[in-house]
């Protein structure tokens, strides 16, 4: 957990978020310098559940950008990572169709960051 947290313009959730990761604290920082409207970790999708309806697989994916009416979800360069949240983002398309997802990686904020000359902390 990360304990720097700065004031944000854009955020738009009714708590203050509390960031998994450096690369969700810098994805955010981002999206509120180019004065995208976000929320973090908004919604939970059940995945999966037993013949009870009990829940065995679900996904909370990292932002949701409400003006664009899309959920991002971040993650760092760790391959088990990388493919467990692929799984799960593929499942999210396949159960709820009509929800926007993308996944992002680590490397695309630094290349953002990269571009509009934005220190990117590692």
């Amino acid at each position: 957990m990360i304990d720097e947290t700065p004031s944000f313009s854009y955020y738009r959730g009714t708590k203050e978020p509390s960031f998994a990761t450096r690369t969700e604290l810098e994805a955010a920082k981002l999206f509120d310098y180019h004065r995208i409207a976000w929320e973090y970790e908004p919604r939970t999708f059940v995945l999966e559940q037993d013949e009870h309806g009990n829940i065995l697989e679900a996904f909370t994916p990292d932002f949701y950008l409400p003006d664009l009416e899309l959920f991002i979800e971040v993650t760092e360069m760790k391959q088990s990572l990388v493919t467990a949240k692929n799984r799960k983002v593929r499942k999210l398309r396949e159960r709820y169709p009509d929800v926007n997802v993308k996944l992002l990686y680590r490397k695309d904020f630094v290349r953002l960051a990269q571009k509009y000359g934005l220190q990117w902390q590692a």
